[in-house]
């Protein structure tokens, strides 16, 4: 009997269908390369003067924490010290203490996990983009398309007062530049939830003939006269108060897209956009029946030669940013933080977007068949301590009642004393 457990003990903590030498969080844990994770703590020095809890140890309990949704530290510590077998491979000297991950979190600086985030998308760039699912847009096929927007996680002003937002409320922004082709965010910025959306990214212009999809908190004369100058391409709404005169209105077309109500060419003329010299350029502005919410949506834009039913399907193209914040707040542990300090929220977020890379990475060349994100982050927590193999879940787990067929095993002998006292 002994020895039969002693077996069992060391093919890992279950039976192995499909099986690998490794938990599933480790599979995970290995698609970053640690030449790739060394260069971020090198750049940062973030393993200076730590003997034991070192970053990578920080990385796995964080990781732990979003991919298991832990509610605490606590049990990202109970979780990873289940048994030495499973901390061993998850190439760990020791399971975290509570206060040694309170300290990491408090002190090591976030901006190793940003670069880690930067570095991974920058790696798996082309993968990716090469599996990528975002609806083409015949007109713009070969252009790059940039979605911006911004989305805000309310925080208990008493416990985090570094993030004040309103007067009894706190919260922080996640200000986001979303690459359509790779239908990921490129550009994540975390700032206090009072900075306006227009302030809350360092690039706004992007390279010659980039195209720039954003709602009306980035309605701003000078931002689009300098995308002007720089060939960008603007799609936005605006604002319900902008003075304009009508230049030329478009024809359209009988019996095709009842939900474009009017499209114009037209001028900014109010004494800003005269100040700014926004005025000088002619603009086009598209007007689109939303059905669903029985609302008309005024896009204005600087590209008047386009199909208007290209412009409209560019703007409808904010929903895919609207499902990754949806999609990141649902499945990822983003609102219960396991620190208060600004560098704990930070650290706790950017290792959230690295889990969220990590996942649409595996859902994209790994699953067979079309799966939403919330289906297989509820796989990915359910067989986290399974030495099942990747593909195993992605393709063989799923809902529905499953039968055992009988095994041949051998049968075990207990010893006549072995529960005697």
């Amino acid at each position: 009997f002994l020895s039969s457990t002693k077996n069992f003990i060391n093919m890992g903590l279950f039976r192995r269908n499909k099986n690998n030498n490794k938990p599933l969080i480790r599979q995970i844990l290995d698609l970053v390369p640690r030449w790739l994770f060394d260069s971020c703590t090198n750049t940062y020095q973030t393993d200076k003067g730590c003997s034991k809890y070192k970053t990578y140890d920080q990385f796995v309990a964080l990781t732990f924490g979003q991919l298991n949704k832990c509610q605490s530290l606590n049990d990202i510590s109970a979780g990873i010290g289940v048994s030495e077998i499973f901390i061993n491979d998850l190439n760990l000297q020791q399971s975290p203490a509570r206060s040694t991950m309170s300290d990491g979190n408090k002190n090591r600086d976030w901006h190793v996990f940003e670069r880690l985030y930067s570095r991974l998308l920058g790696h798996y760039k082309s993968v990716l983009k090469k599996h990528h699912n975002t609806h083409i847009i015949k007109e713009i096929k070969d252009k790059s398309i940039k979605l911006i927007d911004s989305s805000i996680i309310s925080l208990c002003l008493t416990m985090f007062n570094w993030a004040k937002f309103r007067t009894a409320k706190g919260g922080i922004k996640l200000h986001t530049a979303w690459d359509d082709a790779l239908m990921i965010p490129e550009v994540v910025n975390i700032s206090e939830a009072k900075v306006h959306d227009r302030y809350g990214l360092e690039q706004l212009i992007f390279s010659k003939g980039t195209i720039v999809v954003e709602d009306r908190a980035y309605f701003d004369f000078a931002l689009m006269l300098n995308r002007i100058k720089a060939e960008n391409v603007f799609v936005t709404r605006i604002k319900s108060n902008t003075r304009y005169e009508t230049i030329e209105e478009l024809d359209l077309p009988d019996h095709v897209d009842q939900n474009i109500l009017e499209d114009e060419i037209i001028r900014l003329n109010s004494s800003k956009a005269i100040e700014t010299g926004i005025s000088d350029h002619k603009l086009r502005l598209v007007h689109v029946y939303k059905e669903d919410e029985n609302k008309v949506v005024a896009i204005i834009t600087n590209q008047l030669d386009w199909e208007y039913n290209t412009i409209a399907e560019l703007y409808k193209k904010r929903w895919d940013i609207e499902l990754f914040f949806k999609a990141i707040k649902q499945n990822l542990q983003v609102k219960t933080f396991w620190g208060t300090s600004e560098n704990a929220v930070k650290s706790q977020i950017y290792v959230a977007l690295i889990c969220y890379l990590l996942l649409e990475l595996i859902k994209r060349t790994i699953g067979k068949r079309a799966m939403a994100f919330s289906n297989l982050s509820e796989k990915i927590r359910f067989c986290l301590y399974h030495y099942l193999s990747l593909d195993y879940v992605c393709n063989e787990v799923r809902e529905g009642v499953r039968k055992v067929h009988p095994i041949k095993q051998k049968e075990i002998v207990f010893e006549k004393n072995l529960f005697s006292g």
